[in-house]
């Protein structure tokens, strides 16, 4: 059984039928190029079947993979940068439109608690907090200005596609995500290598402490961290363990290993959950050991939390 402390999906709740309307102004305006870095083409080993992974959710079997150059964002798209697309766009969220978002039970304050009654029965860590969206994180007594620096959250699949329109980008495919990742090592746990704490050192934000009752923030934070924060991988690329989930552009099956193709893999066949990567501040050993760079999630594109983000891809002509 998939445990499932990644976030709640919207079809959990009921709904009122909510007809979703995606607009994006023509004039366009791209985001700056000083934060995309070129990651040069080659073959690596993607995938794990290692004890520690979820045969369930098609980690494996582990196989080579080849991948052209691309350009990848050095961090998750931030608060400031989404600023700026609804700024220009007038974009308006699906947490916006639905009129609410999972937050997780921690975060929120006494008072929301008080009046948040509604939450999926399977992970009963997720409230579902009206006003909750990505400028108000943990509901309408919530803000971002001290968090500008930090990943937005918030967003589904959709609002990320929006956003990549915007800045003529797009997501990574799970193999560009995986092999950007990796920043270079062969066949490791993580972006680092395969001790979670080298010299004990802590290198990403997972939680610390038994979930989901305490976290004890030695990793320095209970929510998210700033784009910036802990080393970078052998690429450059920062938090690509922990901190928030990252959109990918594939559907997610488990059997997208042996369903893909070996050179640039992507999965286009309609499951109706998007593929996500990398974990989030709310991953345990003991429960979601998704921080390893070959671990593998999804949900529904519509599907929005405060655990969840993205960073933008680029082609090269």
């Amino acid at each position: 059984m998939r445990s499932s402390c990644c976030a709640g999906a919207r079809e959990q709740i009921s709904l009122n039928n909510i007809q979703k309307q995606i607009h994006i102004t023509p004039e366009i305006v791209k985001p700056s190029q000083d934060n995309m870095i070129t990651i040069p083409g080659g073959t690596f080993s993607m995938g794990a079947d290692s004890q520690e992974g979820f045969p369930a959710d098609g980690e494996g079997p582990v196989r080579q993979v080849e991948i052209d150059s691309f350009q990848v964002s050095r961090y998750a798209v931030t608060n400031a940068e989404f600023k700026v697309f609804v700024d220009a766009t007038g974009y308006v969220t699906e947490a916006e439109r639905f009129g609410w978002s999972y937050v997780f039970h921690l975060l929120a304050s006494e008072e929301t608690r008080q009046h948040t009654s509604s939450r999926p029965q399977d992970v009963p860590w997720w409230l579902v907090v009206e006003g909750a969206c990505w400028s108000a994180p943990e509901g309408p007594d919530s803000h971002i200005q001290d968090r500008m620096d930090h990943p937005v959250v918030h967003v589904s699949w959709n609002d990320a596609e929006a956003y990549c329109q915007w800045a003529e980008a797009r997501l990574l495919t799970e193999a560009e995500w995986e092999y950007a990742a990796r920043g270079g090592l062969e066949r490791k746990t993580y972006p680092w290598g395969d001790l979670l704490k080298p010299d004990n050192k802590h290198r990403c934000n997972i939680w610390q402490g038994k979930f989901p009752v305490r976290n004890s923030a030695l990793d320095g934070y209970i929510g998210t961290a700033p784009v910036d924060a802990y080393e970078p991988n052998g690429y450059g690329l920062h938090n690509m363990s922990g901190n928030v989930w990252e959109w990918c552009k594939d559907w997610f099956s488990p059997a997208y290993h042996r369903q893909t193709s070996a050179r640039n893999p992507v999965y286009t066949r309609v499951t109706g959950k998007r593929s996500m990567r990398g974990g989030s501040y709310l991953c345990h050993r003991s429960y979601c050991n998704r921080y390893r760079v070959a671990a593998r999630s999804s949900n529904t594109p519509d599907s929005s939390s405060g655990n969840c983000g993205f960073r933008i891809a680029r082609s090269l002509k």
